[in-house]
């Protein structure tokens, strides 16, 4: 397929409506002849949000048929005709399965390949919605399917510029709250008071509340051996007390309160309890950074020479850093995640390891890179948000973090 370069649609921006405008434009850059959409029993998300269709209720199968060019095709049972009443197209409507199976057929008619939302060898588990029954059922059309990892994600991941300046105050607020996290120990441990992880965690949820801000869940706060499990969270009735001496690891992630247009930031920074910090600590945050730094390197070097890169490769420049230093089974998950209105979203993710993401890292979306040695000790990990522009990708909230911060020499 041919590489091609998202465009700022009116579905990035926000607006509530199908652009088939738009998407008929983006199938025509991927070379194909349409995009077949299917939905049973909420087997695909994506499609109620690409076609927004959120607020429909359905119960029987239809299929959305949007060719490269000309009137798309709606294909609804009799007992649900105006299931897509609010998208363009001619409607057939179907009865029973051999009905649906012929209706189908005839559709696809003369049509060579399609998208649907299918993964070979499930190596993007998030796109693949679409069951191995339906692929069958079209191909005996005559009809090849492809991935549509690739159009998903210019319709599910691409940010406006009013998006991408909620991100920039979203990504300074972070920052800030990072190092009030920090002082707010400090000042615990200076005034001898006891302070523990949940109590962190609150004040850093007390911060977003303040400063408009809104979260999928609570943050990140981990202390010594909870530091090397990258999702421990703790609560109300699980914590550890933080005292001198110990690591602390902060991972937060939150957007402006405006929830169907702010983009998320997710960072995460790491700190220890006193003036200096010990060796061991160093060394092996050394190594995360360097490990961060080269994917960001690599993936800005790819971009600035428009030169096509795909997720999974950004993943591997990171782990081999880290798997030659000898901690290479120590990075148990992926690089880093898609990032837009969700804090994991539906663009590549930088992934070797838990999938392949073999989707192109296209302009103007966002992605973490957050490489993590994890020891049963202590864990660290490093984590920036990168957003792709024309031809250079930028990480705002800076300056990033480059050293273990001693908490108790702050100012």
């Amino acid at each position: 397929m041919k590489a091609s370069v998202a465009k700022k649609t009116d579905a990035a921006k926000g607006d509530k409506h199908f652009d088939l405008k738009a998407v008929q434009a983006a199938i025509q850059e991927e070379e194909l002849d349409g995009w077949l959409f299917y939905f049973f029993h909420d087997n695909d998300p994506l499609a109620l949000s690409i076609l927004q269709l959120q607020e429909g209720h359905f119960t029987r199968r239809w299929f959305y048929f949007v060719p490269k060019s000309g009137e798309p095709i709606k294909i609804v049972h009799r007992i649900e005709m105006d299931a897509l009443d609010s998208l363009p197209g001619e409607k057939r409507v179907y009865l029973g399965w051999k009905q649906l199976e012929s209706v189908l057929k005839e559709t696809l008619g003369g049509v060579k390949e399609v998208a649907m939302q299918y993964s070979p060898m499930n190596h993007i588990p998030y796109v693949s919605r679409v069951d191995s029954g339906i692929v069958e059922l079209v191909r005996s059309a005559g009809t090849e399917v492809s991935t549509s990892a690739n159009l998903v994600q210019k319709f599910e991941a691409v940010w406006s510029d009013e998006q991408l300046k909620s991100h920039v105050t979203a990504a300074e607020n972070l920052r800030k709250f990072i190092f009030a996290a920090f002082r707010f120990i400090k000042e615990r441990i200076s005034a001898g008071k006891a302070v523990n992880e949940y109590e962190v965690q609150q004040y850093i949820c007390q911060l977003y509340e303040e400063h408009g801000m809104v979260t999928s869940s609570p943050p990140i706060v981990a202390v010594n051996s909870h530091s090397g499990l990258p999702h421990y969270q703790p609560n109300k009735d699980s914590f550890s007390e933080i005292k001198k001496g110990d690591f602390v690891l902060l991972d937060i992630w939150a957007k402006l309160n405006a929830p169907h247009n702010a983009i998320y930031a997710d960072i995460t920074w790491t700190g220890f309890v006193g003036e200096t910090v010990p060796q061991k600590y160093v060394d092996i945050f050394e190594v995360v950074r360097g490990a961060r730094d080269a994917a960001l390197a690599y993936v800005s070097e790819r971009i600035s020479g428009k030169h096509i890169v795909h997720g999974y490769q950004v993943d591997d420049v990171s782990r081999n850093y880290i798997t030659d230093r000898g901690y290479g089974d120590k990075f148990v998950h992926r690089t880093g995640h898609s990032i837009c209105t969700e804090v994991h979203a539906n663009g590549a993710n930088i992934d070797n390891l838990e999938t392949k993401d073999e989707r192109e890292i296209i302009a103007h979306t966002g992605f973490s890179i957050e490489p993590g040695v994890y020891l049963e000790e202590f864990g660290v990990r490093s984590e920036i948000d990168a957003y792709v522009g024309d031809d250079e990708v930028l990480v705002f909230g800076q300056p990033i973090q480059t050293e273990v911060i001693p908490i108790l020499a702050l100012d």
